[in-house]
């Protein structure tokens, strides 16, 4: 008895594990992408402020926002787990919405950034401009014990930021089981990878490929908010869950050629208004 309970539980328990890994792959890898590209981003304009203004209230403005974010995320997740039982059909709908509206923001500007019809993300530059306009503020060298302006300035940028990621690890995580956690872990993750390499470098993190990763985010959301959202519609996908990855290259294949065909234009808009 006792060798068959093991070779019959032992399966069991390996797809349970696949299954729980799986999850934790699909929601922690886009929000970790996801919140790399934002932590940066936030991460430039609270290192200007250090930098210019001294670090204690740009530090307190950080952790004031990460509490804010930690409060939204506790808010709107809770139910998510609570509940996840529960879920109805017209939910699984606004999640897929959610998701695409996501992706497809973000899988926009990066399609545009690609064909050059709009400028690339340069955080030096962002960081020159922010240091420009803070050095035109005049501050008391003789206060720096605090600073208003410099801890809302780090408040704002790390909240805007930070909306973001956690819109996008509620809506991860909405899809059930342990998908919350996992983007959570995924977003906590990239603000310490972010964090310890701003601090090592003490520069802004422009070797990131923000453009790149906004785009395999982009295509990834996307690829989530169909995949749901049409669950939600009653959708039987073939296979299953083995869907995604078709769905995904059909999302990446059409961007890429979105980028050909803008890029295109592009270049022909301006052979047309250099020409005599």
């Amino acid at each position: 008895m006792y060798s068959c309970y093991i070779s019959t539980g032992e399966p069991r328990e390996r797809l349970r594990v696949s299954a729980t890994l799986a999850t934790f792959a699909v929601a922690a890898l886009p929000a970790f992408i996801a919140s790399v590209v934002e932590w940066v981003e936030a991460f430039t304009i609270v290192l200007a402020v250090g930098n210019t203004r001294g670090w204690r209230s740009p530090l307190w403005g950080v952790l004031g926002a990460l509490v804010t974010l930690g409060v939204i995320v506790i808010a709107f997740g809770t139910p998510l787990i609570v509940y996840q039982d529960q879920v109805t059909q017209t939910f699984h709908i606004l999640i897929g919405i959610l998701l695409l509206l996501f992706g497809m923001r973000w899988l926009r500007k990066a399609i545009l950034r690609f064909a050059g019809i709009i400028a690339e993300h340069d955080e030096d530059h962002i960081y020159q401009r922010e240091i420009a306009e803070l050095q035109g503020q005049s501050h008391n060298s003789a206060e720096r014990s605090w600073d208003n302006i410099g801890f809302w300035l780090s408040y704002k940028a790390v909240l805007v930021e930070g909306l973001e990621v956690a819109f996008i690890v509620i809506a991860l995580g909405a899809t059930g089981g342990s998908a919350l956690q996992a983007a959570v872990a995924g977003a906590v993750a990239a603000f310490v990878v972010v964090v310890t390499a701003g601090a090592m470098l003490h520069k802004p993190l422009s070797f990131v490929p923000e453009n790149f990763m906004k785009f395999v985010v982009g295509c990834m959301l996307t690829t989530f908010g169909i995949f749901w959202g049409a669950e939600g519609m009653l959708v039987e996908w073939p296979g299953g869950d083995a869907m995604l990855p078709v769905i995904l290259v059909g999302v990446v294949l059409t961007s890429l050629v979105g980028v050909r065909i803008l890029a295109a234009m592009s270049q022909r808009r301006v052979t047309e208004s250099v020409a005599p």
